[in-house]
């Protein structure tokens, strides 16, 4: 750890920040720490989903997750447009709420994570929601300031992000993801180290009193969130999709796919998958003409979805005899394989 954040390394590394006027130095590398952290949850119809905390988007998945579970979304079937509508209602609130309130923790309003995942505030915001026309939210009001620029990573090329889980036949499942953002990052690497900087920077915002305002010390707004899926206590599926703002609201198809649809672990990944951008309703090809007329017909702007969706990965542990199955999303490169 010292000879990155202390040693020639960082020393090179500092060096070169400073010979572009960069933010951080020599002693902001070795007053850096890394944090264990307590995951989140919320339990989706008998299941539980773990998220990681702020400053990543976990909240997104399992507040999406509350709204959508007061529908019958098994009865509404696999991409129709009720529930493909009904899945871009409760992005569009999730994410109203993660352009408010999502930051460095310690820089939150009190109490507004653990009440944007509570069951008694889906609720709430659930009534908001016509399902017979596309609408437009604000973040809820948890008595604070949350002006300013939605932060939204549409549209971005984020290529350089891996997802990979692995299961045990010991019961040990570990669920990782890690990028440096978009395309090599910052596209700057430090000095002769070899090593390219991220640029997860950009997810600060430049608001006066924004919870996410760029400051000393802090961490920003990003995107990265690994899953976990548990039954009764028990890793269930581990699973992650890449695609930057993408993540969450992909995660809450993935959880849908295996608990309201009943998929395996390779279909839930495979199936066709929508992703709710700015304006714009990005669709597969896999969603019929029908369905695509009928969200038209709600005020919903479709554009094609090819390339936007991310990369799904996944573990599934039968929980009665303990087999393992693999699934590995056939938009991209990446493969299941035990040993």
């Amino acid at each position: 750890r010292d000879a990155f954040y202390k040693g020639a390394i960082a020393e090179a590394i500092a060096a070169d920040m400073k010979s572009r006027d960069g933010l951080i130095d020599l002693e902001d590398l070795a007053a850096h720490k890394a944090d264990w952290v307590e995951p989140i949850s919320t339990n989706y119809r008998g299941y539980d989903l773990f998220e990681m905390p702020p400053s990543t988007q976990g909240f997104v998945a399992l507040e999406m997750l509350n709204l959508m579970e007061g529908f019958d979304v098994k009865a509404m079937g696999h991409n129709s447009a009720d529930y493909l509508h009904l899945v871009a209602e409760a992005k569009k609130i999730a994410f109203a709420d993660r352009s408010a309130y999502l930051a460095d923790r310690a820089s939150m309003p009190k109490g507004a994570l653990q009440m944007l995942i509570s069951k008694e505030y889906a609720t709430k915001r659930r009534a908001e929601i016509n399902m017979e026309k596309a609408g437009t939210y604000a973040a809820g009001v948890l008595g604070a300031a949350t002006s300013g620029t939605p932060v939204d990573f549409a549209g971005r090329d984020l290529g350089d992000t891996i997802y990979l889980t692995v299961a045990d036949g010991e019961g040990n499942v570990v669920s990782l993801i890690q990028s440096l953002f978009e395309s090599f990052g910052a596209g700057i690497v430090a000095g002769d180290t070899g090593i390219t900087l991220h640029n997860r920077g950009s997810g600060f915002v430049l608001t006066a009193g924004h919870p996410n305002q760029i400051a000393p010390g802090k961490r920003p707004l990003h995107t990265l969130v690994p899953a976990m899926l548990l039954k009764d206590g028990r890793p269930w599926v581990s699973f992650g999709v890449m695609g930057g703002d993408n993540q969450g609201q992909a995660h809450a198809q993935i959880v849908a796919n295996l608990v309201d649809f009943g998929m395996n672990v390779r279909d839930a990944g495979d199936a066709a998958r929508m992703r709710h951008m700015g304006s714009n309703l990005a669709v597969e090809t896999g969603v019929g003409v029908e369905v695509r007329k009928a969200l038209e017909l709600r005020g919903h702007r479709l554009i094609d979805a090819r390339g936007m969706v991310g990369g799904y990965q996944a573990v599934m542990v039968d929980p009665k005899t303990g087999l393992l199955a693999g699934g590995s999303d056939l938009r991209k490169d990446g493969l299941a394989i035990g040993w």
